[in-house]
């Protein structure tokens, strides 16, 4: 019985709505990475990535007082916790990852670090677009999946620069500096991180998706 009244009663859409500036905001903050890694305006892109965390630190509590307030979802609310969760830790990894880098007073950066920090805009702009799909999930479930494959291909990638750069890192400073190799490593560590956290929210996805199909 309680089934078929929920049927019958309206669904809150705004999630939607913030899911898709949660989203934008993930997309400015992975911009604003890749410039901070090509070494310009360091200063300017890591304030911008600060401002963007918080950004998305209000969204993310939009959310979950709308989940409390909200009879009916559109999907379960653990789901939807879950999925705000996963995106708001991926622009939490890009606030660290800026923050370590001011910390360090980092100016230079390897090129796989650049290669790794241009990553995280492809990811973003994936989970961008998979937002106005959950909207029907039953309609747009294989294409959902093949927005999750690229955002796990992608991840697979960062691992293999991650585990290149440490090593090319490791090579050139056994001899030298330990200090550039102990603060060269965390940098290559928090940005496969941030891509790792792109491939959580891609898992909430497909969890998602099976669990409607």
């Amino acid at each position: 019985m309680l089934g078929w009244f929920q049927t019958l009663m309206p669904k809150e859409e705004r999630f939607f709505e913030l899911f898709a500036r949660h989203a934008a905001v993930l997309v400015a903050g992975a911009d604003a990475l890749e410039g901070l890694f090509r070494g310009d305006k360091i200063d300017h892109f890591c304030k911008a990535i600060f401002q963007r965390e918080a950004e998305a630190d209000e969204i993310t509590r939009e959310v979950l007082k709308a989940v409390r307030r909200t009879f009916i979802t559109p999907f379960d609310r653990t789901d939807i916790q879950d999925l705000v969760s996963s995106m708001d830790d991926s622009i939490d990894q890009m606030n660290k990852t800026a923050k370590i880098i001011t910390l360090y007073e980092v100016k230079n950066f390897e090129p796989p670090m650049q290669q790794m920090a241009a990553m995280a805009p492809v990811a973003a702009r994936l989970v961008q677009s998979a937002m106005p799909l959950l909207a029907n999930i039953g309609k747009n479930g294989p294409a959902l999946h093949r927005i999750t494959e690229q955002v796990i291909a992608i991840e697979e990638k960062s691992d293999q620069l991650h585990d290149d750069g440490r090593k090319a890192l490791f090579i050139a400073n056994r001899n030298g500096n330990a200090m550039n190799f102990i603060i060269g490593g965390e940098i290559y560590d928090h940005l496969e991180k941030v891509v790792d956290r792109f491939e959580d929210v891609a898992n909430e996805i497909s969890a998602l998706v099976t669990d409607h199909l």
